[in-house]
């Protein structure tokens, strides 16, 4: 079956009411996750189990609430959408919190590090542990891509700690350049400026490391 656009308004942007209830109903979602969370902590200290289990709470895509026009998860290689929250709790960790990029494909390396479990050879990633531990370590290739399909073309992005690069069928279809620190909502897309070629570059270079 063919894959359609999942926008909730195509062609047209939510009305004030329509805006309203959406927004309202993305909070009450989240706020039903947040307490069958707390269910799974609370079951898990009354087991006794809270002291020997590793827990991770993540997402597997942002979401827009009228941000860029969109109303849904699809297609983004936006900030907005493609950003998730990532929570790793260790028994006996500390709360903190690190500025490092890093992937969803890194819980499985990571999991199996906490675990004292061989990683498989061909599996990608890299263990969070070394932040887990200290969340200033050492972070070589900080980097973190994403990749989507919408209409056969391919869209690709990555974001360093400056910049978001993305483009779609390889810059044919359109490409996008962010100054995350000066431009955080990515309301100026540098990627015509001449200034930003050699940004470019190097950007589209790091696109050349997804499979």
């Amino acid at each position: 079956m063919p894959r359609r656009n999942a926008d909730l308004f195509i062609g047209r942007d939510a009305s004030p009411e329509q805006a309203r209830e959406m927004i309202r109903a993305y909070w009450a979602s989240t706020s039903f996750v947040d307490a069958q969370v707390g269910r799974v902590l609370g079951a898990l200290e009354r087991l006794g189990l809270k002291d020997n289990t590793v827990v991770v709470f993540w997402g597997d895509h942002g979401y827009h609430l009228g941000e860029k026009g969109k109303w849904s998860k699809a297609y983004s290689l936006f900030e907005v959408g493609t950003r998730v929250p990532l929570v790793i709790a260790v028994p006996g960790g500390r709360a903190q919190a690190t500025t490092r990029n890093v992937e969803l494909l890194d819980l499985y390396p990571t999991l199996a590090d906490l675990c004292g479990l061989p990683r498989p050879a061909d599996i990608r990633g890299r263990s969070l542990a070394p932040l887990l531990r200290n969340p200033r370590a050492r972070w070589n290739d900080d980097q973190a891509f994403s990749v989507t399909l919408f209409q056969n073309k391919l869209g690709r992005a990555v974001r360093t700690q400056r910049f978001r690069y993305a483009e779609w069928d390889e810059g044919r279809a359109g490409a996008m350049l962010f100054d995350e620190t000066q431009d955080p909502h990515e309301l100026k897309n540098l990627a015509a400026d001449p200034a930003r070629a050699k940004t470019v570059q190097e950007l589209k270079e790091l696109l050349k490391k997804i499979p």
